[in-house]
């Protein structure tokens, strides 16, 4: 019988100790000593996965968007084109924000003001999806379930919106998950003039 459950590799181990010590330390409180401590590793293994703090706190930030992709794709995968398929990513974004509260606080709240390296990482990840959900806008137009508008301004204007209100979460555990989609999702349909 195979063994289904594979001990945790090294450059694994790391990300969940540093994915823990950055969410309750953030970025500059996490001595690299306290990662390594927490994942049962060297300095020498931690250094040849990621060759410093930086390269580990953005190889977080970049699981945390795989993430997130992988589950916007996953939901909208049996669906038609359409606004229906962006009602789904849009909950899919959400839903995933609200189960990942962690990851979420690094890219949203903690990356925040690190510098333009960290910046233009959290600049790429917002890019990545509101490249998404304009895709999705786009096919919604083109079959006719909304009238034309500035896809690229509009997606963008959603990440916005998202991004505050989860932040606003991260920070204070309020509004809850369920809150958010039941207020925020039908907001964001009614902007491009869809009512469910």
């Amino acid at each position: 019988m195979k063994q289904t459950n594979k001990p945790k590799s090294t450059k694994d181990r790391i990300l969940d100790a540093a994915l823990n010590i950055f969410s309750r330390k953030g970025y500059y409180g996490t001595p690299v000593d306290e990662i390594v401590d927490e994942a049962n590793t060297s300095k020498g293994s931690m250094y040849f996965h990621f060759p410093n703090k930086e390269q580990l706190f953005l190889a977080l930030v970049d699981q945390f968007a795989n993430v997130l992709e992988r589950n916007v794709t996953d939901a909208i995968e049996e669906s038609p084109k359409g606004m229906g398929r962006v009602k789904i990513a849009i909950e899919s974004v959400l839903d995933t924000f609200g189960k990942y509260r962690r990851p979420a606080k690094i890219l949203l709240v903690q990356a925040v003001g690190l510098g333009s390296v960290f910046e233009r990482k959290r600049m790429e990840v917002t890019d990545r999806f509101a490249e998404l959900i304009q895709t999705y806008l786009d096919e919604a137009i083109d079959i006719g379930d909304i009238e034309p508008v500035d896809t690229e301004v509009i997606s963008h204007a959603w990440m916005g919106a998202i991004y505050n209100v989860v932040i606003k979460w991260v920070y204070t555990g309020d509004p809850t998950p369920d809150r958010i989609m039941k207020q925020l999702v039908p907001m964001l349909l009614k902007s491009v003039n869809y009512n469910e």
